[in-house]
């Protein structure tokens, strides 16, 4: 059954954050597609996620390039899985699909400081839970570390 894990943001970007938990993913041998909202947006991860450090390489594809199927993480503007990965990560506003067959995990990271997208993960929460999704909250402490609050 599909887990729902929720990343409340605090003190940190989404470029921050994303390239960690994408390799913690791919460590798991899951394969990944993180759901953004604009096509700038998805420039701007894609830009982030090969220059995030020095000594790491994250290969990843947007979901418009015609191999991205063969990538352990695709860039996607819509519902489109076409690497079949188990983790999806919904980011930048794009909220939890009703839709979750085929994947172990879906992730809901949003901005603690933004009060929209705060109400939002508030009604993604309450709605997995209707739906009987296992729900777990993360929340950013001082240093950056996630801490399980829920």
């Amino acid at each position: 059954m599909t887990e729902a894990w929720f990343y409340h943001l605090q003190g940190r970007s989404l470029e921050q954050v994303l390239p960690t938990l994408l390799e913690r993913s791919l460590a798991r041998g899951w394969k990944a597609v993180v759901e953004l909202s604009s096509a700038e947006r998805l420039a701007a991860v894609d830009e982030r996620l090969w220059t995030y450090a020095d000594e790491a390489f994250l290969p990843h594809a947007p979901a418009s390039e015609p191999d991205a199927g063969a990538s352990p993480v695709v860039l996607a503007l819509g519902p489109e899985n076409p690497n079949g990965a188990q983790i999806r990560f919904c980011v930048d506003g794009v909220r939890i699909p009703d839709a979750l067959d085929g994947y172990d995990r879906v992730i809901l990271i949003f901005d603690g400081d933004d009060p929209e997208a705060l109400a939002s993960a508030r009604e993604d929460w309450k709605r997995m839970r209707a739906l009987g999704v296992a729900a777990t909250y993360w929340q950013q402490d001082e240093t950056g570390r996630w801490e399980k609050k829920a």
